[in-house]
């Protein structure tokens, strides 16, 4: 069994880890939680992003050894659930810092925004909320 209280990463990853950490942490709010760059053939320049204290982090992958290049689809999505209206100065700063915004389906076209980050992964900021079980 899985410990309902167990940390998850979301990884993957980005062609320019500066205009990614600009579009997350400048525009969305998280922190840098850690950072790294290669060392050696087969590593990776890495950032982890996210919350104190959230069992969850974002950890996008770069660098001039990145084999994989990012191949985003429509619902290649990560949903942060507001519980409450998205403010339009949060959309402004992640525009500002390198986001599109664009229409995603809709049912969260009622439900949220959705942002494009800068390798063209979508953040929906929906305004439900969400309860596991």
């Amino acid at each position: 069994m899985i410990d309902p209280s167990a940390a998850i990463r979301i990884a993957r990853p980005s062609r320019d880890l500066i205009a990614a950490e600009r579009f997350y942490a400048g525009g969305l709010g998280l922190r840098v939680l850690f950072r790294a760059e290669a060392n050696g053939p087969g590593e990776h320049d890495l950032i982890m992003l996210g919350l104190p204290g959230a069992a969850w982090h974002l950890e996008l992958v770069g660098g001039p050894n990145l084999i994989v290049e990012p191949t985003p689809t429509t619902e290649d999505l990560f949903v942060i659930y507001l519980d409450g209206p998205v403010d339009e100065r949060l959309i402004a700063r992640l525009v500002e810092a390198g986001g599109r915004r664009v229409e995603q389906s809709a049912y969260w076209d009622r439900w949220g925004v959705t942002v494009a980050d800068p390798d063209g992964y979508r953040l929906v900021l929906s305004t439900r909320s969400w309860r596991n079980g």
